[in-house]
């Protein structure tokens, strides 16, 4: 007779996982009858085994075969994508408040504290509030001229910084990221605190944890045991950032502190910080506490950052590679600037053919190519088929904007479509057109378009005005992308500046 191990846990495993799978496949089965169609999926674990970690061309390619809006089971997860321009207008404009709340993952609710930001918070009354403050205290316009000196200031010193390494390789995003992080720390707390490397390594750590595929999202009751360690990890980058932010924001108390103390008031413009401290203040007037302020900081610090620094790469790889969309681009800096001139921002209005260009790059490399997912407040319906309250929706702007049904010669770079007289009155960075709408749509928009648009075009015309660029010796331009939340080269785009303008001067 065979003698049974004491220690073996077989038993009390298939007493854990069999009642589990059998609630699963029956809560699948009642389910599946009026959601949209998708690939068949193994019990418990569903579709998991089979995803791609690049979820936006595996859900491209999905949609070929399951059609324009399908759905997938991840654990006991039911996630939605929808892939086309009609269906999107469903949840981002017919139905947007039902599709307003987030689906917050773990790593999301530790790095959002909680889900108390923007970016991930649900639409709700403290939501509205944080998007008020930030909308109007940072990010209008006549805040936004306001700081313009900063924009300014920092520009002249990367182009100096490159200028000083001319005939040298020099990584785009890296240089973009330290000179955007100086700019939006002196707008939020009043100086550069020369975090560029710190906060570099910690945001791209932070968005490579709200991308990771995580088990504990799909079975909620694996959170105990972390098994991929993401909670962890997660956990390690949040308290690096969040020990900044302690920082800053107790020496700013502790300097307001001795103010009053002696009788000096505040003098000149106030940062976003101290705006924020006072609202803090006025406990009648908003719902604002130190957690909430951390919160928008931490999206002021890492979507400011990645986005537009990661628009900033792809731009600058697309037009190498394109050496007569290169010449277009530099014959309207001529023209817009002139050759004895340095870029300000006074001219980018006039710089048609970068616009253009920018919005093409947005459209091949969305920077969120499936949005910040969405998950809906209560059960609803899209295309006619039932979408359950708390499901997870994707919006898969990556294929809408490689659609050909959507675009001519989708996958060619060609900014020209946006330069015909349609092209330039349909398309905007304010998700009114549903063929293009790079930062979303509706009352979840990206509140930094602004900022980020201002940005992005000052450091390119900056960079392609004063400099020409070329690849090192024996290397080609790689285009391969990877899916985090955000979309990233895969390989980063190192150049060799070389003297563009005449006159010395104008690079000191």
């Amino acid at each position: 007779m065979m003698k049974t191990n004491k220690y073996d846990l077989t038993p009390i495993l298939v007493a854990i996982f069999v009642p589990i799978g059998v609630a699963v496949l029956w809560y699948r089965s009642t389910l599946s009858r009026c959601l949209p169609p998708g690939p068949r999926n193994l019990p418990i674990v569903g579709y998991l085994p089979f995803l791609d970690p690049n979820l936006h061309t595996h859900f491209t390619n999905m949609a070929h075969s399951h059609g324009p809006i399908f759905k997938i089971w991840l654990g006991i997860k039911l996630y939605v994508v929808i892939n086309t321009p009609e269906l999107a207008k469903t949840v981002v404009r017919d139905q947007d408040e039902t599709f307003a709340n987030r689906s917050l993952t773990i790593a999301a609710s530790i790095i959002a504290y909680g889900g108390q930001d923007i970016a991930w918070s649900n639409s709700n009354s403290s939501w509205r509030n944080l998007r008020k403050i930030l909308v109007h205290e940072v990010l209008s316009n006549k805040n936004l001229e306001a700081c313009s000196s900063f924009r300014t200031d920092e520009v002249r010193k990367m182009i100096k910084n490159v200028y000083s390494k001319i005939g040298t390789r020099i990584d785009v995003k890296e240089i973009s990221f330290f000179m955007i992080a100086n700019v939006l720390t002196t707008m939020v707390w009043g100086k550069d605190n020369h975090l560029g490397a710190e906060l570099q390594m910690v945001v791209s750590k932070i968005v490579e944890m709200l991308g990771r595929p995580n088990l504990s999202d799909f079975f909620p009751f694996l959170t105990w045991f972390d098994l991929q360690g993401v909670e962890r990890e997660s956990k390690v980058h949040f308290k690096e950032l969040d020990r900044v932010f302690t920082s800053i924001i107790d020496d700013r108390i502790k300097l307001n502190s001795e103010r009053l103390d002696v009788g000096v008031g505040h003098e000149g413009k106030k940062d976003f910080l101290q705006i924020l401290l006072e609202l803090k203040d006025q406990k009648d007037a908003t719902s604002l506490d130190i957690t909430k302020i951390k919160a928008l900081l931490t999206d002021i610090m890492v979507a400011g950052t990645e986005t537009t620094t990661s628009v900033i790469e792809w731009a600058m790889t697309e037009i190498m590679q394109n050496r007569h969309v290169m010449k277009r681009v530099q014959e309207g800096l001529a023209e817009v600037v002139g050759p004895n001139n340095i870029v300000e921002e006074s001219h980018l209005s006039k710089l048609k053919y970068l616009d253009a260009t920018v919005k093409e790059t947005l459209r091949l490399h969305p920077v969120v190519p499936l949005l910040v997912p969405r998950s809906p407040s209560q059960t609803c319906t899209v295309g006619g088929y039932t979408i359950p309250k708390g499901s997870t929706v994707f919006v898969n702007v990556w294929a809408i904007h490689r659609d050909p049904r959507n675009w001519d010669n989708p996958l060619e770079f060609d900014p020209e479509r946006f330069l015909t007289e349609e092209g330039m009155d349909k398309y905007d960075f304010k998700g009114n057109n549903l063929k293009f709408f790079p930062f979303g749509s509706g009352r979840r928009l990206c509140p930094g378009v602004p900022l980020a648009e201002k940005m992005g075009m000052y450091i390119l015309a900056s960079f392609l005005h004063s400099f020409d660029w070329s690849l090192p010796k024996g290397e080609e331009h790689d285009f391969s992308d990877t899916f985090s939340i955000a979309l990233k080269k895969r390989k980063p785009l190192v150049a060799i500046p070389s003297q563009r303008l005449r006159d010395v001067s104008l690079y000191v």
